[in-house]
């Protein structure tokens, strides 16, 4: 993140109305806006999570999707997509796929700051492992999905919210292949 990147803020019904510092935004009221979530597959149908930096502002040191942003204003979800893969964990992706284009939430971490997104979900393929950058990513596994379920429904209270509703509704809890998530 640069002092300049800004967030695309949105009213109630999802239209952008304007955008606001990256840095402003996250906060105890913070305004709905957009961001995106990906979730990495490789050859082995396995999903790459990851645990937060413990620098971030939301959910610090917490086990999440393989990785999330926002896209800078005027900037296509998809290109964000990819400029986060490639910054935050070196990785090139393929097979990049609009998973939930209307995932939608709001949660309160521990320390009040407040998540309020539209964040439309992906799905892609890798065959690279991840290059961590410590200041996003302090750790990062590759995973079975029924291992994955299985922890969120055991300790949900250990990973990020949006990565356990986005669980739901991708149906990882139900069995489901990983190649079929998009469907």
């Amino acid at each position: 993140m640069t002092d300049t990147d800004h967030v695309v803020l949105l009213d109630d019904a999802g239209n952008p109305i304007g955008t606001a510092p990256k840095s402003t935004v996250h906060g105890a009221d913070t305004a709905l806006h957009l961001a995106f979530s990906c979730h990495v597959l490789n050859r082995d149908g396995q999903v790459l999570v990851t645990r937060r930096a413990l620098a971030k502002r939301t959910w610090p040191g917490v086990w999440t999707n393989s990785f999330c942003g926002h896209p800078r204003p005027a900037e296509p979800v998809a290109t964000a997509v990819h400029r986060h893969a490639d910054s935050e964990l070196g990785l090139v992706l393929s097979d990049l796929e609009l998973a939930l284009p209307l995932f939608r939430y709001r949660a309160t971490d521990s320390a009040g700051i407040v998540e309020h997104e539209v964040c439309p979900v992906y799905t892609a393929y890798t065959d690279e492992e991840p290059r961590l950058n410590p200041r996003e990513v302090m750790d990062a596994r590759w995973v079975d999905p029924e291992d994955l379920a299985a922890s969120l429904v055991a300790t949900p209270w250990a990973f990020s919210p949006w990565l356990v509703l986005q669980a739901e509704h991708l149906h990882l809890f139900d069995g489901a292949e990983p190649r079929r998530w998009a469907s």
